[in-house]
C-alpha cells in the first residue's frame, strides 16, 4: 500500500492531468463533426475508468471514497450514470491485492511467528480486497471455514495523507456528481474511517450484533474467531453478492434481498442498539437458504434507546404530511437553527416525499424515485441566498451515523429496485412511530 505521501499525492495528482487531456481529446473530436453529446459521453466514462482505478489501486480513504460514491450512482441521471456504472460498482467487491509476504508479516506480527499453526489451511490469494484491508478464506485449527481479515500497512498514514488530497481534488467529481457537495463527505468519511482502522473495536461490534442475531431466521452475522493487532478472524460466509443480485437477480430475489436489508438496518437499534453504517453491497451476501449475510462492523455507530424514539416519531410526522407538525418537530430535533423563519408548506413539500416508502402499505425503491430526491436536495443546496431554506437546516451529530446508513441503504434498495412492505417493518422497529412501539421479540420469517 503507498503510504508516503508524495507518492499517493504523485498517483492523485494524475488525475486532473488525465481529465484534461480527456477533455482535449473531446474537443478534438467536436472538430471533426461527432456528437457534443456522444463526446461528453466518452469524457465522462474515461474519467471514471481513470479515477476508479487509481482510487482502487490506492485503497486506503481513497478507494473508501469511490465505494461511497458507488452507493448513490442510483440518485444519478440516467445519460450520466450509464457510462461510468461498472466503474463505479467494481469498487464495491474487489482491489488489488498487496503481496503474499506482506500479508504474512502482519499475520505475524498479530498472530505470532507461529501464525500458520493456528490454520489447517490458508489461502494466500485474497478472496477480496478492500478499503483498508484484504480477506483470504482460511481453515481454522478446529475445520472451521473462516474469513482472515489483515490490515494494509501504513493504513492509517495512508489515510491522513488521502483526505487532504482528496478535498482539494473534489471538482474532479463534479463531471460525475454534477451540483454533490463532496468535501463534506469526505470529511465525515475521514472520521469515520480512523475508527475502522481499530479492528478491536469491530471486533466488539460483531460480537454485539452476533449475539443479538442468533438463531435468527432471517440474518447471519458471523462469529468473530480471533483477534489481535492488524488481524481479525471471523467464520467464513458463503452467498451471492449483492452486487451480483443488483447486477443480474429476478425481481424476488432483489425483493427479499431488500427487504431483509432495510429489516436489518432498522431492528439494529431496537435489538443490540446499535446500527450498521456501511450499507455497500459488498457487505452482503444473500445465503442460499435465503437468510442475508452481514459483513464488516467496522463502522458500527451506537443508537441510544431516546434516539430511536426520536427517528421513529420524525419518520412518523413525516408520514402525515402536516407542515406546522413538521415543522415543530424539526425545530424540536435540531434541524433548524434556533432563528429560523420558514414556510411549513415549503418545509413539507421537500420532507414529505422522503418519507414516501413508509406512508403506503408497499412501496417500490428505484432509480427514478432516488434522481427525484437528489434533484430536489441539489436544489435546496444550491440555494444560498440569505434566508432560504438551504442556509435554515443543520444535521445534528447525533443524526449522523444513522442519516448515513438510512441514505446508503435507500441507494442499495434503488439499485435493486425492490418492492417491499417497508411501512410494516418502521411500524415493527421503530418506538415513535406507531402507538405500541416496536415488537422486541423475533422477527417472523418473511416469503418474498
Amino acid at each position: 500500500m503507498p503510504r508516503r505521501a508524495v507518492t499517493r499525492t504523485a498517483k492523485l495528482a494524475t488525475l486532473p492531468l488525465g481529465f484534461a487531456g480527456r477533455t482535449a481529446l473531446g474537443f478534438g473530436k467536436r472538430t471533426i463533426g461527432r456528437p457534443a453529446e456522444a463526446v461528453a459521453l466518452e469524457v465522462q466514462r474515461r474519467t471514471a475508468e481513470q479515477l476508479f482505478a487509481v482510487l482502487g489501486e490506492l485503497k486506503g480513504g481513497a478507494m473508501k471514497v469511490g465505494q461511497l460514491l458507488s452507493i448513490f450512482e442510483a440518485g444519478l441521471p440516467e445519460e450520466v450514470a450509464g457510462p461510468f456504472r461498472a466503474s463505479l460498482t467494481r469498487l464495491q467487491e474487489a482491489a488489488p491485492p498487496m503481496p503474499a509476504e506482506t500479508t504474512h508479516r502482519v499475520l505475524a506480527e498479530g498472530l505470532g511467528d507461529d501464525w500458520r499453526e493456528n490454520f489447517a489451511e490458508f489461502d494466500d490469494r485474497p478472496a477480496a480486497a478492500a478499503s483498508i484491508g484484504q480477506v483470504h478464506k482460511a481453515v481454522w485449527h478446529d475445520g472451521r471455514a473462516v474469513a482472515v481479515k489483515v490490515q494494509y500497512p501504513g493504513a492509517a498514514q495512508a489515510l491522513m495523507s488521502d483526505f487532504g488530497q482528496i478535498s482539494r481534488l473534489s471538482r474532479l467529481f463534479t463531471p460525475l456528481f454534477p451540483g454533490v457537495e463532496v468535501k463534506p463527505l469526505i470529511a465525515d468519511l475521514k472520521r469515520r474511517l480512523e475508527k475502522e482502522l481499530d479492528y478491536v473495536d469491530e471486533a466488539r461490534a460483531q460480537t454485539a450484533f452476533h449475539d443479538a442475531y442468533a438463531g435468527d431466521p432471517d440474518f447471519l452475522v458471523p462469529a468473530v474467531v480471533a483477534q489481535s493487532g492488524n488481524v481479525l478472524v471471523t467464520e467464513w460466509l458463503e452467498g451471492t453478492p449483492l452486487a451480483k443480485v443488483i447486477a443480474d437477480g429476478d425481481q424476488a430475489d432483489r425483493d427479499r434481498a431488500g427487504l431483509l436489508l432495510f429489516r436489518f438496518l432498522l431492528s439494529g437499534p431496537a435489538r443490540c442498539e446499535m446500527i450498521h453504517i456501511d450499507p455497500h453491497p459488498g457487505n452482503f451476501r444473500l445465503l442460499a437458504d435465503g437468510r442475508l449475510g452481514v459483513m464488516d462492523f467496522g463502522g458500527a455507530a451506537r443508537v441510544p434507546a431516546e434516539l430511536q424514539w426520536s427517528i421513529g416519531r420524525l419518520l412518523r410526522i413525516g408520514t402525515l404530511g402536516d407542515p406546522d407538525a413538521i415543522v415543530d418537530a424539526l425545530w424540536e430535533e435540531g434541524w433548524l437553527t434556533e432563528e429560523a423563519e420558514v414556510d411549513p408548506d415549503e418545509v413539507a413539500e421537500l420532507i414529505t416525499p422522503h418519507a414516501a416508502p413508509f406512508a403506503v402499505e408497499r412501496f417500490r425503491y428505484d432509480r427514478e424515485w432516488m434522481r427525484e430526491q437528489t434533484a430536489r436536495g441539489l436544489g435546496l443546496a444550491s440555494d444560498m441566498r440569505p434566508g432560504s431554506l438551504a442556509r435554515q437546516f443543520r444535521l445534528p451529530p447525533q443524526y449522523l451515523a444513522v442519516s448515513r446508513a438510512l441514505a446508503g441503504g435507500g441507494g442499495v434498495l434503488c439499485q435493486l429496485e425492490a418492492e417491499g412492505a417497508y411501512r410494516a417493518e418502521a411500524e415493527r422497529w421503530l418506538p415513535g412511530f406507531a402507538d405500541e412501539g416496536p415488537d422486541t421479540g423475533a422477527p417472523e420469517e418473511i416469503t418474498a
